[in-house]
């Protein structure tokens, strides 16, 4: 009985997930061809000038995924003052071993758009942060770590580099020594590897992380903390034992580790302490 009605809660919570629609503000920031892409931005109910605001990626491997993964955290990211835009990016195909060029492209199109609007969105642009969960996180830390990959018709006038990363079991390595992706990236991982780009330059960053994650083991995620740390970047990592990938998603994970992040944004002082 206790494993049926289990089952029913995840079956019940899956539904829920994935019957959410685009929360926020629907903005196109790039026209790709005939398609175009969107962002979406929940903003605060006051309006204000000068405030934090924070680019969520989706993941999915860089294959699936869409922007309503962060729904709940954007929303009360708003009511606590901040503009939280979550975004579209162009996914791989499943059957290609491409590298994430595209993925990457877009995500700092969609920085610089979000730059570019700042003023008009009362967003403090020395204040834009970056966050994402597995290859979403991949393009979170990109953007706050990593030159290249820009799209060539970006204004590269345009910074799109984030000033701080909240990244949820983020596949930010890479590289062949227990990293993810490397299938895609092969000996290139250099250029796409967060991990393998760490400077004295780069944002302060908290990392989530299930010690069960079958894609980042522990010991990939201590050794870029450690190396941020080396470099003089401020990095936390928040294990949770026994979790999987994506254990961010439930309860009671989801809430702690958005309590989690609210307190990091608070000690750089972009949020309020509640």
């Amino acid at each position: 009985m206790l494993r049926t009605a289990m089952l029913l809660t995840a079956i019940c919570w899956s539904t829920l997930v994935f019957a959410q629609g685009n929360v926020g503000s629907e903005y196109v920031y790039k026209q790709v061809g005939e398609r175009p892409l969107h962002l979406y931005v929940v903003h605060p109910a006051q309006k204000g000038v000068d405030r934090p605001a924070i680019v969520l990626f989706h993941g999915g491997g860089w294959t699936g995924g869409k922007p309503i993964q962060f729904n709940d955290f954007a929303k009360l990211l708003a009511e606590r003052g901040m503009v939280a835009i979550q975004v579209e990016y162009r996914l791989l195909d499943r059957q290609t071993k491409d590298p994430p060029v595209i993925c990457i492209q877009d995500a700092k199109s969609a920085m610089r758009f979000v730059r570019s609007h700042a003023k008009g969105w009362g967003i403090d642009p020395n204040r834009i942060a970056a966050g994402g969960g597995s290859a979403g996180g991949h393009l979170a830390a990109f953007v706050g770590m990593v030159d290249g990959h820009d799209d060539p018709d970006d204004d590269l006038t345009i910074s799109c580099r984030a000033q701080a990363l909240v990244l949820f079991n983020p596949v930010y390595d890479n590289g062949p020594e227990g990293g993810w992706g490397t299938a895609r990236v092969g000996k290139r991982f250099p250029e796409f590897s967060p991990a393998h780009n760490i400077t004295a330059d780069d944002p302060p960053a908290i990392v989530f992380l299930g010690t069960k994650d079958s894609l980042i083991n522990v010991a990939v995620a201590k050794r870029f903390q450690e190396a941020m740390q080396k470099a003089g970047v401020r990095s936390e990592l928040k294990l949770y034992e026994g979790q999987p990938h994506g254990f961010f998603n439930k309860e009671p994970y989801k809430s702690q580790t958005i309590g989690a992040a609210m307190e990091f944004l608070e000690s750089l002082g972009w949020l309020a302490k509640s």
